[in-house]
């Protein structure tokens, strides 16, 4: 291999080592202040977009011992890694294609280890954030401790009203 494309593949190489998810895209005829755009959009939320040729990033994958192919797409390729949330660069790799048009597709990628398709891919990006499972799960506990609570604050209640009537009743002198 040719001292240059060596430098394109080791260019895939590193990023594919260094981050745990990313999602291969297919495009064509899109325009560099999309793929520009596309790029802030991903590096705000901690991730790279890398576009290269197919040859070589078939070989920085058997580098990296990822086995998928690459063959039957057509169109040029870009590697979209992800930042600190895979799920959140997913869907903003589904949002790019959406706004493109037919021009860009997702046709498959890696998260924690596993390799997907196209398919898969976009049925993980339809998951929830991280913040909103969390969101989801914190409503999940707070929601029967509410209840306990305002059970126990309408006994306490109680207990004090039947004092309350108690005391008021046996306090007041009779009128007759």
């Amino acid at each position: 291999m040719r001292q240059e494309k060596q430098y394109l593949k080791d260019a895939i190489v590193e990023p594919i080592d260094k981050h745990n998810a990313f999602v291969i895209m297919s495009y064509e005829r899109i325009s560099a202040n999309k793929i520009n755009q596309f790029r802030r959009d991903i590096a705000s939320i901690g991730g790279a977009v890398k576009m290269t040729r197919k040859r070589i990033l078939t070989k920085a994958f058997q580098t990296a011992g990822i086995n998928f192919s690459l063959d039957q797409f057509s169109g040029h390729v870009g590697v979209v890694f992800s930042g600190e949330d895979a799920i959140e660069s997913v869907k903003a790799a589904f949002k790019f294609c959406d706004d493109s048009g037919k021009t860009a597709s997702i046709i498959g990628g890696r998260i924690d280890g596993k390799v997907y398709n196209g398919q898969d891919v976009e049925t993980l990006s339809k998951l929830p954030s991280k913040d909103q499972m969390r969101a989801e799960f914190l409503a999940t506990l707070e929601a029967p401790m509410a209840q306990t609570l305002a059970v126990m604050d309408a006994l306490l209640s109680s207990v004090v009203y039947c004092l309350d009537n108690k005391c008021k009743n046996e306090c007041e002198p009779e009128l007759g």
